[in-house]
């Protein structure tokens, strides 16, 4: 099984719970420059944790190769978490990932993280929707 799990905007505590859970007991752990390496302390000891992060034209591995990687690992019948930071369709490419493990025939489980666009309201501690008269 494949998890696409958001990370939350950066700060390990908004994970959610479901995140953690599946996060604790991943065989494989794929994660991305956004996700908080603090978050890799749940995985289990023995977890391979890959990292494939993308930043200004550096990619560890290319999209493409991020997508064969994840199949790979759900062929070796491994349980592989997909740590995104965010949510992982909110900028990110969890649909790319999702639609690849769809064509193999592999199932995954989307786990919904909360997007840096919401954490950003609680900077700015002020309200951007409602009534003003």
């Amino acid at each position: 099984m494949v998890y696409l799990v958001g990370a939350g905007p950066g700060d390990p505590g908004l994970i959610t719970v479901k995140g953690r859970k599946v996060l604790r007991k991943a065989q494989v752990v794929v994660y991305d420059q956004l996700a908080s390496p603090e978050l890799l302390k749940e995985a289990p000891a023995d977890a391979e944790i890959i990292y494939v992060g993308k930043k200004a034209g550096a990619h560890a591995l290319p999209q493409e190769g991020i997508n064969r990687l994840l199949v790979d690992k759900a062929r070796a019948g491994l349980t592989v978490v997909r740590l995104k930071g965010g949510d992982p369709f909110v900028f990110g490419r969890g649909g790319e990932e999702a639609l690849a493990l769809k064509a193999a025939g592999f199932p995954f489980e989307i786990v919904s993280g909360v997007t840096a666009a919401v954490f950003a309201r609680d900077l700015v501690k002020e309200v951007l929707s409602g009534a003003f008269a």
